[in-house]
């Protein structure tokens, strides 16, 4: 019996338009008149979360990729980087001159390029740019030619100050190694072929849910999860049922014990019809 169900949000929860379709609303308001909770497991922040979700009346939030999970009456886990390691992500970022966003509980702070790219109109546009778009490249002439280009850029900002979640940097797929050896006690998580998101070792959509259904006396078996890109992958597989959107990266479908419509299309009804919840 399904006793919890979690969404990604861009891809999966809501459209290309940032907008909550009314049959989605309809399926999440028939579960959780049966007791079932229903929320978010993504990497967006708490800031302006409310937004992200369309006004979505949700029950639990699993933020910055696990890092940051609440719901709308308690704190369940709250995990920000270690000083020291933060310090490590700062200095990275200052002596290669990187675009880099640090994701705190109640503001985001950092490149302007990279706040901008959370906004969900280019996040959109994002959504349209060619798997080949040069970004290596791109990384290179920023790191050459930024305007904001200063020896100690980010060590200046007061938010390091603060406790920080999750990074987020401009980055091509292919520099995964490298920053996983620059960077030994972080994890990353991607979600498009621009940015990856960077969180404390071992940090996972699925590890924060874990710590909700610890903290709630469920089981991972009684647990739903749909998602649509690689740092859904996790979750799909280790939930009772795994759902991956029709919009969703052939990997994720690989490991998804269903593939249901795209998110235009009316799929998470479809999924949860399918399935017996509602």
């Amino acid at each position: 019996m399904i006793k919890a169900i979690f969404f990604d949000i861009d891809g999966t929860l809501t459209t290309t338009d940032s907008k909550v379709l009314a049959s989605t609303r309809e399926a999440i308001r028939l579960a959780q008149a049966q007791g079932i909770y229903c929320g978010v497991a993504t990497g967006r922040g708490a800031v302006n979360i409310e937004t992200r979700i369309d006004h979505l009346a949700l029950d639990v939030f699993v933020l910055y990729n696990g890092q940051l999970v609440f719901t709308k009456d308690r704190d369940i886990y709250l995990r920000p980087f270690a000083p020291e390691v933060l310090q490590q992500i700062v200095t990275f970022a200052d002596k290669e001159h990187r675009q880099i966003m640090f994701g705190g509980r109640y503001r985001t702070d950092g490149s302007h390029l990279m706040k901008w790219s959370q906004n969900s109109l280019l996040k959109k546009v994002a959504g349209w740019m060619p798997r080949w778009f040069p970004v290596r490249s791109t990384r290179r002439l920023l790191q050459d030619f930024s305007p904001n280009r200063q020896k100690s850029r980010y060590q200046k900002l007061s938010i390091i100050q603060e406790p920080i979640y999750q990074c987020v940097l401009f980055s091509a797929e292919n520099e995964a190694q490298r920053l996983q050896e620059l960077l030994p006690d972080c994890s990353f998580q991607r979600s498009n072929p621009y940015a990856v998101d960077i969180v404390p070792k071992n940090g996972s959509k699925y590890r924060g849910i874990l710590e909700f259904i610890k903290a709630s006396g469920i089981k991972p078996e009684e647990v739903m999860a749909f998602g649509d890109h690689y740092n859904d992958i996790e979750m799909i597989q280790k939930v009772g049922i795994g759902v991956a959107m029709g919009n969703a990266l052939p990997e994720v479908k690989a490991q998804a014990d269903y593939v249901t419509a795209t998110n235009e299309k009316d799929g998470i009804y479809q999924a949860m019809k399918h399935f017996e919840i509602i």
